[in-house]
């Protein structure tokens, strides 16, 4: 008998370390846009850099399984995930109604502020507001007074989003019928036209913006009128996930909350954005 108990704690020893090798030897891959730096980028050699690269490695360790991060263009992110062909996106996305329906997302792991770009020779020098930051959802109506404050100079403009982002779901809903809203593929694009003069100004994620007129060649280019969050923009980045993966939701919410406590999402913001864009909560 005593055999048999010994056997038995062997065995059951056995399992344990067999169950844990095979969490540590579990692989979740990520997907990220790698064209939207400083969040996701590729670098020399076509190595993926940025935050969320960072983040997700760091992620990934406190939940004990392995990282895989592939590239993966906007425009497709979300229906690959549907196919399975990763298991989660990290790539600047903000969780939004619309999004909701057709897929869930951890717990925020940064706040989605955006804002204005304009060409000091181009048809809006500045606009009303700058530095004033409004929250959307919180205060809806100074939202629509500082739209109505920039009206007069936007009018007739052209604008320039990324498609498919909350950037191009803001301008829908507030923009509409004042300004000529044009729609890219990338950051990288409108940036490009607007420092041609080809479009009046930008919106997009202020951190993105910090970082693009930081280049030589965007020597002409600053950012103008109030920083924006909430509304239409979400209420934080996170995470993006199918709806039936809940045990993986629950270890991405865990690391999250884990790595925002311990300000290790605070010292990754201040690497990339020079800014603290972490969770407030």
């Amino acid at each position: 008998m005593r055999t048999l108990k010994v056997l038995g704690a062997v065995a059951l020893g056995v399992t344990v370390m067999a169950g844990g090798a095979r969490a540590q030897d579990r692989i979740v891959k990520i997907a990220t846009e790698g064209a939207y730096a400083p969040w996701n980028f590729t670098g020399a050699g076509g190595k993926l850099e940025g935050f969320e690269v960072d983040l997700a490695h760091d992620l990934c360790a406190r939940m004990k399984v392995k990282c895989e991060i592939v590239a993966q263009d906007w425009d497709g992110i979300i229906p690959a995930l549907q196919a399975k062909k990763y298991d989660a996106i990290m790539a600047g996305m903000s969780i939004t109604e619309k999004r909701l329906e057709a897929m869930s997302f951890s717990r925020p792991y940064a706040l989605p502020i955006n804002t204005f770009a304009v060409s000091r020779a181009g048809g809006v020098v500045e606009l009303p507001g700058d530095g004033r930051r409004i929250d959307l959802t919180a205060d809806e109506a100074a939202g629509k007074a500082a739209i109505a404050a920039m009206a007069p100079v936007l009018k007739g403009k052209v604008i320039g989003v990324q498609g498919s982002t909350t950037a191009s779901a803001f301008a829908d809903q507030y923009l509409k019928g004042l300004v000529e809203i044009r729609e890219y593929k990338t950051t990288e694009q409108h940036d490009l036209d607007l420092v041609a003069g080809r479009i009046d100004a930008v919106l997009a994620n202020m951190t993105v913006l910090t970082a693009s007129v930081a280049k030589p060649e965007m020597k002409d280019i600053r950012l103008a009128g109030p920083t924006l969050l909430g509304g239409p923009f979400g209420p934080g980045i996170a995470v993006g996930l199918r709806k039936d993966d809940a045990d993986l939701k629950t270890m991405f919410d865990e690391a999250i909350a884990a790595a925002a406590a311990d300000g290790t999402i605070k010292s990754l913001s201040m690497k990339w954005f020079k800014a603290d864009i972490s969770p407030q909560n």
